[in-house]
C-alpha cells in the first residue's frame, strides 16, 4: 500500500515540475539558449541523483545501483532520440522557438508508452519466464543491427503516420504560431507542430522497444524500471538544446550504445548460468559510454572542421 500511494504522489510530482516548466519557468515562446538548456540539465541530473539517495534509503543499496544502472542506459540510449529530434525539426522545418513545446508534449506522451511498456513487459516475465531469452536475443539483435545501420537514413515522408494524416486529416502549409490546429477560410486544419508531436510519439515506440527490454535485464521491479525511464525523458528536451550544435561530432555514440545492447543482452542470456554483479555492469555500462565520447572527441570526422557559432 505504501509503494502504491508512492506511485501515486511521484506521477503527481513528475507531472507538476513538467507544467511548471512549461506553463510558468519557460511560458515564452522563444529560443533556448545553451546556457539556459545547460542549466536545466544540470537540475534534471541532480533532481535523479537526489531521488537515487532516496531509493537507497527506501529500498537499499541493491536498489538504487539498479536505479542508475537504468538510468544510465535510458539516457545514452536516448542520445539516439537527439538525433531523430534534429531530423525531424530539420525536414518540417520546425522555428527554434516552437521546438521546445514540441518535445513537451512528446515526453508527456513517451510517458505514458513507457508505463505501458513497462506493466506488459514485468507481466510477461513474470508469468512466462522463458520470454527473458527472446528479450535477451531481441537485445543482442538490435545492438548488432544498431552497428551497422545509421539513424541519419531516416525518411520521415515514408513515415505510415503521416501518410495516414495527409490522407484523411487536412494539413495546413505553414504554422500558426505556436497552433497545433488552426481554421482557413472557416476550415479546421492540423499545422505542421501537430505532425511533428505525432510522429515524434510514434518513434518513440521503436526507441521504447529497446530501452524497456534494456532496462528490463537490470531489474523486474517496475517501480525502478519506470521511475528511471521517467528521470532520463525528463531531462530529455533540454539535453537536446544544450548538445544540438555538436551532437554530429559523438560519431561513436552509435557504436557505444551497440555496445551497451548486445552486453545487457548477453547479461539477460546466460544469468541462470552466470550472474553478473550489478556493480559489474554499472561499471561496464559506464566505460563503454565514456569510452565513446572519449574516442569521438580524440578521433573527430574528418568532414567536421569545427563549430560555428
Amino acid at each position: 500500500m505504501v509503494e502504491g500511494h508512492f506511485w501515486l504522489l511521484f506521477n503527481l510530482g513528475v507531472l507538476t515540475l513538467l507544467v511548471l516548466d512549461l506553463f510558468v519557468f519557460n511560458k515564452k515562446t522563444e529560443t533556448v539558449s545553451v546556457k539556459s538548456a545547460l542549466w536545466w540539465s544540470a537540475f534534471w541530473v541532480g533532481l535523479a541523483v537526489a531521488f537515487n539517495i532516496f531509493v537507497y534509503f527506501w529500498k537499499g543499496q541493491d536498489a538504487a545501483l539498479e536505479f542508475v544502472t537504468g538510468y544510465l542506459i535510458e539516457e545514452s540510449l536516448s542520445v539516439d532520440n537527439l538525433f531523430v529530434f534534429m531530423i525531424l525539426f530539420n525536414y518540417f522545418r520546425v522555428p527554434s522557438s516552437m521546438q521546445r513545446k514540441v518535445l513537451f508534449w512528446g515526453i508527456m506522451g513517451a510517458l505514458v508508452l513507457r508505463a505501458a511498456f513497462i506493466i506488459v513487459g514485468v507481466e510477461l516475465i513474470e508469468k512466462f519466464e522463458w520470454t527473458i531469452y527472446i528479450l535477451g536475443a531481441f537485445l543482442v539483435y538490435t545492438g548488432v543491427k544498431m552497428a551497422f545501420n545509421s539513424d541519419s537514413e531516416m525518411e520521415p515522408e515514408k513515415n505510415p503516420l503521416l501518410v495516414f494524416i495527409n490522407k484523411f486529416i487536412p494539413v495546413s502549409k505553414s504554422y500558426d504560431k505556436d497552433k497545433f490546429f488552426t481554421r482557413i477560410n472557416g476550415k479546421l486544419f492540423a499545422t505542421p507542430l501537430f505532425v511533428v508531436v505525432i510522429i515524434i510519439e510514434t518513434t518513440d515506440i521503436v526507441f521504447a522497444a529497446d530501452s524497456i527490454p534494456a532496462i528490463l535485464a537490470v531489474t523486474r521491479d517496475p517501480f525502478i524500471v519506470y521511475t528511471s525511464n521517467v528521470f532520463a525523458l525528463l531531462g530529455l528536451r533540454s539535453l537536446y538544446f544544450a548538445l544540438a550544435g555538436i551532437m554530429q561530432l559523438f560519431h561513436y555514440i552509435h557504436y557505444g550504445l551497440s555496445l551497451i545492447l548486445s552486453f545487457i543482452g548477453v547479461k539477460l542470456l546466460i544469468q541462470k548460468y552466470y550472474h553478473i554483479d550489478m556493480k559489474i555492469a554499472l561499471l561496464v555500462v559506464a566505460g563503454i559510454l565514456g569510452l565513446s565520447v572519449f574516442f569521438s572527441i580524440m578521433f573527430p570526422k574528418k568532414e567536421v572542421k569545427g563549430l560555428e557559432e
